[in-house]
């Protein structure tokens, strides 16, 4: 069999593009057709359940050689473009840009959405009340620091619902605008990095003090002005603020990442692998924390996590974060939701959502 020229491979190349691009307007045909019927039944045009559905299919159907992770990044943007197609979204997130809230938000939303920096976590959330974005993305856990406690006091105050959750790995990187260590003489990030870092920093850099600001790309822009200042942020943040990486990947704990959190007016409809996370204050007497978790227990339902945050207008109250594997709608649940209550101030449901993939 005679082998085929570079020309001849470029050319079949050329013609399976041809026929990707008009199968992608054959959907997208399809999609507007669906935003329609959507619009007259007045419901959600973002659906995590159904783009985990697609993900997972063509995942189960691919034979290689083209990897599935690749998969999920192509249909991310194609299920992106094809949103704005139904309707224009927008969706806040914790700025400013180059944060990995802002990578978290691309993760789900795709390069499509109209993505909106916000200066605080309550900005986000204020964002989505006022009706300016339909969906914002918080931070609201990292696996080596824990609990982002201001996102979690937000949903005390806000009734906003959990739409979704997206895990993402987190490495940082020391920039600056030399690139050079020993021109170091300030070292700026988030707090919850300079924490993930704080082996290396100090078996390196231990004299060199450390400034906490509201965010990774904030500490970039710093580095970007001041040539003695160096950041704790992103490889995606050297790229836009154009400073040169020192060292990569200096996080004390390789296995890094933070959980974000989509907020929304709305709540999904079950996926059949759903999280449902709930707040709740239960009243201070003898053995209340077993009489809590044994509605759970004895329904065999599975607590993936539980936290507790002081409540800010009484001395030594505290309010409950509960993360739970299932649905609100699943009777089990209801059920074991509803004689909780029995024993609590007040029981609030924080939305039921797709677990992350």
């Amino acid at each position: 069999m005679e082998e085929k020229t570079l020309d001849e491979i470029r050319r079949e190349i050329d013609a399976i593009d041809d026929q990707i691009l008009d199968c992608l307007n054959r959907r997208a045909a399809l999609v507007i057709e669906v935003g329609q019927l959507k619009a007259r039944k007045n419901q959600e045009f973002f659906v995590p359940s159904r783009e985990r559905a697609i993900y997972d299919r063509l995942s189960a159907r691919n034979k290689g050689p083209f990897p599935n992770g690749g998969i999920r990044n192509v249909y991310r943007e194609i299920i992106s473009a094809s949103l704005s197609l139904e309707h224009p979204m927008t969706v806040a997130y914790l700025g400013p840009k180059a944060t990995f809230t802002q990578m978290a938000a691309i993760r789900q939303f795709g390069v499509s959405a109209r993505l909106v920096p916000a200066k605080s976590v309550s900005a986000v959330f204020d964002e989505v009340i006022r009706g300016r974005a339909q969906y914002g993305v918080v931070p609201v856990e990292n696996s080596n620091e824990g609990i982002v406690s201001h996102t979690l006091d937000m949903f005390f105050e806000s009734d906003l619902k959990i739409y979704a959750e997206i895990h993402v790995e987190i490495s940082q990187c020391l920039l600056s605008l030399s690139g050079r260590m020993e021109d170091v003489r300030k070292i700026c990030s988030h707090p919850v990095a300079l924490a993930q870092c704080r082996k290396w920093l100090e078996e390196n850099l231990p004299d060199i003090p450390q400034v906490d600001v509201s965010s990774t790309a904030l500490a970039a822009q710093m580095a970007a002005e001041d040539g003695a200042t160096a950041a704790l942020s992103s490889e995606v943040a050297a790229t836009l603020y154009g400073l040169r990486i020192i060292k990569k990947k200096i996080e004390d704990n390789p296995n890094n990442f933070t959980r974000f959190l989509v907020i929304s007016k709305t709540t999904p409809e079950p996926s059949g692998n759903d999280k449902t996370s709930l707040m709740f204050s239960v009243r201070d007497e003898p053995g209340i924390l077993y009489r809590m978790l044994e509605p759970f227990s004895k329904r065999n339902i599975n607590l993936s996590k539980i936290e507790s945050r002081p409540i800010k207008k009484k001395a030594w109250e505290y309010v409950f974060f509960l993360d739970l594997e299932g649905h609100i709608n699943e009777p089990a649940i209801q059920e074991a939701v509803e004689e909780l209550g029995h024993y609590c101030q007040f029981v609030k449901l924080l939305g039921s959502y797709p677990k992350s993939g």
